[in-house]
């Protein structure tokens, strides 16, 4: 994680205030949306969502951060519109996020999501599939049933990022069998996986309430480099994150061989730790038994990361990003609260523990 000299959240907003109204607002519609779909399909989905456990049973499952829905319906105050205008927009990125989350677990093979057992492991591959493909379908529904100029144009910058966060996805696949990838493009990627649906999010809202491209255009700058801090952040808690608060397993991202920020940085940096790290990692790629090595296996290349510099140059990466984030703001005119809430978020973007 950042140290502790990274911004915290400031007193004057309250950020668990932020996303709990951006979940309270999108869920009743998100819910209503998933319910159009046929069966089983509804039920798997309504799973995915913790809504229900695996036996069908009601369930107050973990929903995530809801970070995207809090900033479309906050970005629709950006125009002096109410924060339901930004409701569509909130349950549109939401759909998309979670269409992606359906696909990216059964490609990684994560088992675990949020504490639970994944939709590939408990309804099958098939399943995540197709209801991943649904959410999808739905996401654009949601947006063009509105019927409005606003909308379509709200429709198109949602289906921009959506293939931007596919084009990151295939990237990130097609990093787990080089021996090296640059730092250039491990952003590049991570800036099509993550950043461009923070981007759409946190316009879509503003779009929907009628602001020009200008405004959408810069609004976008600022969730897509909050999208970079944002990815920063998860790479340390996907090799250093807690268990118990990321809900996954130890050494996540090095049990997958993903060439996140810290991998990718510590390999560029030279020196003793970086060779070795890298003569490792080039073993590892060939090795039949990777799947059975133990927990001090993953610990050492772990630490490596860490004396290579690749833990604190993502750190500071993260930081970075985050201000360039809110400089982006300042070509907004916006109420003070609003320009404050935006700050808050990114704030709590870097120094969140899962």
């Amino acid at each position: 994680m950042p140290p502790a000299s990274t911004p915290v959240p400031r007193a004057a907003v309250d950020v668990t205030a932020l996303l709990e109204r951006g979940r309270t607002l999108a869920t009743p519609v998100l819910r209503a949306a998933v319910d159009r779909l046929a069966s089983p399909m509804d039920t798997v989905a309504a799973y995915h969502f913790g809504w229900i456990d695996a036996a069908g049973n009601p369930a107050d499952g973990d929903g995530g951060k809801a970070v995207r829905p809090a900033l479309a319906v906050l970005s629709a105050e950006v125009t002096g519109a109410a924060p339901e205008v930004g409701i569509p927009g909130a349950v549109a990125v939401e759909l998309v996020h979670n269409f992606s989350l359906l696909h990216d677990d059964l490609m990684d093979g994560d088992e675990q999501r949020r504490h639970r057992d994944t939709v590939w492991k408990v309804h099958g591959p098939a399943q995540a599939i197709l209801v991943g493909d649904a959410l999808f379908a739905l996401a654009n529904e949601v947006l063009l049933e509105l019927g409005s100029v606003e909308a379509g144009r709200a429709t198109r910058r949602l289906t921009t990022a959506t293939r931007a966060l596919i084009d990151g996805q295939a990237q990130d696949i097609s990093y787990e069998h080089r021996d090296r990838v640059s730092v250039e493009e491990c952003l590049e990627m991570e800036g099509n996986k993550t950043g461009a649906l923070l981007a759409a999010s946190s316009s879509i809202g503003a779009v929907l309430g009628g602001a020009n491209d200008a405004t959408a255009d810069a609004l976008e700058k600022y969730g897509y480099h909050l999208g970079l801090a944002f990815q920063a952040v998860d790479d340390l808690l996907g090799i250093w994150g807690d268990p118990e608060a990321t809900g996954k397993q130890t050494w996540s991202d090095l049990r997958q061989r993903k060439k996140s920020l810290p991998v990718v940085a510590a390999l560029a940096a030279g020196g003793s730790a970086s060779e070795r790290l890298g003569e490792i990692l080039a073993a590892d790629a060939k090795s039949s038994d990777f799947e059975n090595f133990s927990e001090e296996e993953f610990a050492a290349r772990a630490a490596l990361i860490e004396e290579a510099g690749g833990r604190d140059w993502t750190a500071e990466e993260a930081r970075r990003q985050h201000t360039i984030a809110i400089e982006a703001l300042d070509a907004v005119d916006m109420p003070g609260r609003v320009r404050d809430s935006f700050t808050a978020l990114a704030d709590f973007v870097v120094v969140r523990k899962r």
